[in-house]
């Protein structure tokens, strides 16, 4: 059946985990499969987090869609308490437990063999010894190499596991065969050498390499597992006049919920009764609280703050906004195709090459060889395979990425996978989030402008704290804690109310103060100066709430609250824009603030007002222009745009959500970390390129001397304990090739 390519009315979207998949080609082909099945519109598979985002007609049978996957090896779990985070992270787990028994089996192992093939080969028994440990290593722990070389080999494909088990295989066969009988070779005067070591060493590097891979794909699920916590289990509603707890999932549409200080809002929905501020910073990013009132709408994962509502449901399930953002974020996780390794691609064409010349070496030596052609001929097989096997080839890339995000993390630069790290090269647009990606995030007086006399400032300043202590609002703390730092003491207040969406009132021996915005002051007649008013109007132009302070008629302070911007924000931005990106702001507060914050930092594109989906939105469009994206980001309402995103990068002091989301971590929360990442990046990139160039080079020279090229012109044919010697020389070229990143300066 054929990939059907019109759009499907009504089509369902469901994420499937995967079981069964190990390298970036199981990926494709689970796709490929899905694809190929009735009623499939896409398949798209999330390889790190083992899962497939299908979309399929109304009525298809995910039976048949199990089954199709697991005729070729793989497994799709359609029960939907297979499907749990839960479920999932024990799955996890469990295969993380045994990759590492595995790898740490294959290194004991591996270890006396290595020492005896290369330092005691004359050992009396040794290679007996040597046998005995490696039968375990090749067959047992390095089993899923032969069974995915298996796998492939039936599709008609082959990548790095066909390299592996073919050379360890045969490096077994040929070195078990001269174990049993050496008599063969010595009749015929030759050294019947054996390669356990070789067999040994590489399936236990490998496995080690996929060790650390499989450690830093099982923390790629915890962001959606952390959205999930953010609603709670249980809820206050009010039914027949009566408050009972409900579980969260019995909570039907118009039930009245009951929200007190510092509870998660369960729902979504409209406030019924009361007043209080909520965080929404999940959906807007910003760190200002709203002011909730009757009538406005709420939204799940909110946090109220101090005060206490009544809330109707309207919205409830898998319909919240919360719910909305985890579909979202799961999606844009599997949207991305799996960027298929490059070593992968070159085993691709590498591998029949390799299988090709020493066919073809083999039937050369039999009919053209002369006395002992069979030998000849057996022993130029072996020794082309032995001299291709996969060791630096497979060492090319592992051994960069593994130095180059160990340097990333001496400068703070946190990578996960090696994916970002070869892309992170590519960018060509670069989007930031504001609040505390350019800003730090929370709000701070940047400015304390007094009108009053000098001898009268540290007691009115001392009246302001007391009033800010007690207040809701929630600036009140920005000045508090501003207030506190210069060594002012509260007072104690005689008097003290709060005027709702004003500001607050006091009486300190017996006279009253003021302290809101401008409407408070004007409510009460409290008087302004022309200077000041101007003043007021170049702190608010600069995107600074301003806080006004007032006694005996008149305004005695003005007091700038904003989201500073960081010291380095400017020049990191500058950095950026020298190496050639286009750099974005993207912010869901107000034109007039980002206006404010772009012209400070030199940003020329920025867009306001945004909601997460825009965010995401945005991320896709510019990809749609043919653009590499980096996202940089801090807060949940900016996880779909960080996962969406070639590369996400977090700042080390945003949400856990968006740390786990992103692929790239900024301990130091500091922009200028960006240009290093990508400096970085390009250093890594290269490496890896001359490491293969050094791999292929040795293969080049190295197969055509195995395959007995030169004998007919200087009678030298390669000895397979040469070859062996020579892929460790190799090897030992590409690490070392690798560790000069430990010295590359960011």
């Amino acid at each position: 059946m054929a990939t059907l390519t019109k759009p499907i009315k009504g089509a369902i979207k469901d994420t499937f985990p995967v079981e069964g998949m190990t390298c970036a080609a199981c990926a494709g082909s689970v796709e490929s499969m899905l694809q190929a099945q009735p009623g499939v519109q896409s398949a798209a598979v999330n390889f790190a987090g083992k899962t497939v985002l299908v979309e399929y007609a109304p009525g298809t049978d995910l039976t048949s869609l199990q089954k199709a996957l697991q005729s070729v090896g793989y497994d799709l779990l359609i029960q939907k308490e297979e499907a749990t985070p839960e479920a999932q992270q024990a799955r996890e787990q469990e295969a993380y437990a045994q990759i590492k028994s595995k790898t740490v089996w294959a290194i004991l192992l591996s270890l006396p063999v290595a020492v005896i093939g290369m330092f005691f080969h004359h050992l009396p028994y040794g290679n007996w010894i040597m046998l005995a440990l490696s039968i375990p290593v090749v067959f047992w722990f390095g089993r899923s190499f032969f069974i995915n070389a298996f796998k492939q080999a039936k599709h008609g494909k082959a990548n790095m596991d066909t390299l592996v088990a073919l050379s360890t295989g045969i490096a077994f066969l040929f070195s078990a065969f001269n174990t049993i009988y050496p008599q063969f070779f010595l009749d015929r005067g030759l050294e019947p050498h054996v390669y356990y070591e070789a067999a040994t060493v590489i399936i236990a590097f490998i496995l080690l390499g996929k060790l650390l891979e499989e450690r830093a794909k099982s923390r790629t699920s915890g962001a959606i597992k952390k959205l999930m916590g953010l609603q709670p289990k249980s809820v206050k509603a009010l039914r027949n006049g009566q408050e009972i707890e409900l579980p969260i999932e019995e909570v039907l549409v118009g039930d009245v919920l009951i929200i007190r200080p510092g509870e998660k809002i369960p729902v979504d929905g409209k406030v019924l009764s009361g007043t209080s501020y909520l965080d929404e910073s999940m959906i807007s990013g910003e760190p200002m609280a709203v002011e909730k009132n009757a009538g406005d709408q709420v939204f799940t994962g909110t946090i109220n703050q101090k005060g206490s509502l009544q809330i109707t449901a309207e919205k409830v399930g898998a319909q919240t906004l919360l719910a909305q953002i985890i579909k979202m974020v799961q999606e844009a996780q599997g949207s991305k195709a799996p960027v298929q390794k490059l070593t992968d691609k070159v085993a691709g064409i590498f591998v029949p090459v390799v299988i090709g010349i020493a066919l073809l070496s083999f039937v050369a030596w039999y009919f053209l060889g002369g006395d002992n052609a069979t030998t000849h001929a057996l022993l130029a097989l072996i020794t082309v395979l032995i001299i291709a096997c996969p060791c630096a080839l497979g060492l090319a890339t592992p051994t960069a990425i593994m130095v180059g995000v160990g340097r990333g993390a001496e400068n703070g630069i946190l990578i996960k996978d090696a994916e970002s790290l070869e892309t992170a090269h590519k960018l060509t647009a670069i989007v930031l989030d504001k609040t505390g990606t350019i800003t730090k995030g929370k709000p701070e007086v940047t400015n304390l402008l007094w009108t009053s006399p000098a001898e009268k400032q540290a007691e009115l300043a001392g009246i302001l704290l007391a009033m800010e202590n007690q207040s809701e609002h929630p600036l009140a703390e920005a000045v508090s804690k501003h207030l506190t730092a210069e060594g002012i003491k509260a007072v104690t207040l005689e008097q003290f109310e709060s005027v709702t969406g004003r500001g607050v009132q006091a009486t300190y021996q017996g006279q009253t103060y003021w302290l809101g915005n401008e409407k408070l002051m004007q409510e009460n007649n409290l008087r302004f100066s022309p200077d000041l008013q101007e003043t007021a109007q170049m702190l608010k132009a600069e995107a600074k709430t301003v806080v006004y302070a007032a006694t005996q008629g008149e305004v005695v302070a003005l007091i700038a609250i904003a989201d500073a911007i960081k010291d380095t924000s400017h020049q990191a931005v500058q950095e950026l824009q020298s190496l050639g990106l286009q750099v974005y702001m993207l912010t869901g507060d107000n034109s007039q603030t980002a206006a404010a914050v772009a012209k400070q930092v030199g940003l020329q594109h920025y867009k306001a007002e945004v909601m997460p989906q825009d965010k995401a939105d945005f991320i896709t469009e510019l990809q749609a222009q043919g653009h590499v994206v980096g996202m940089v980001g801090d807060g949940i309402n900016d996880s779909q745009a960080l996962a969406l995103a070639d590369v996400g990068i977090a700042m080390g002091r945003g949400t856990d959500i968006a740390m786990d989301v992103a692929k790239v971590t900024l301990m130091h929360s500091d922009l200028s970390a960006i240009a290093k990442a990508i400096k970085l990046s390009k250093a890594t990139v290269r490496t890896i390129h001359q490491n293969l160039f050094w791999a292929f080079i040795y293969n080049v020279i190295g197969i055509p001397v195995a395959a007995g090229l030169l004998y007919p012109i200087w009678g030298f044919l390669l000895d397979p304990m040469l070859a062996g010697a020579a892929m460790a020389l190799s090897s030992v070229s590409v690490v070392t090739n690798s560790l000069r990143l430990r010295s590359l300066k960011l």
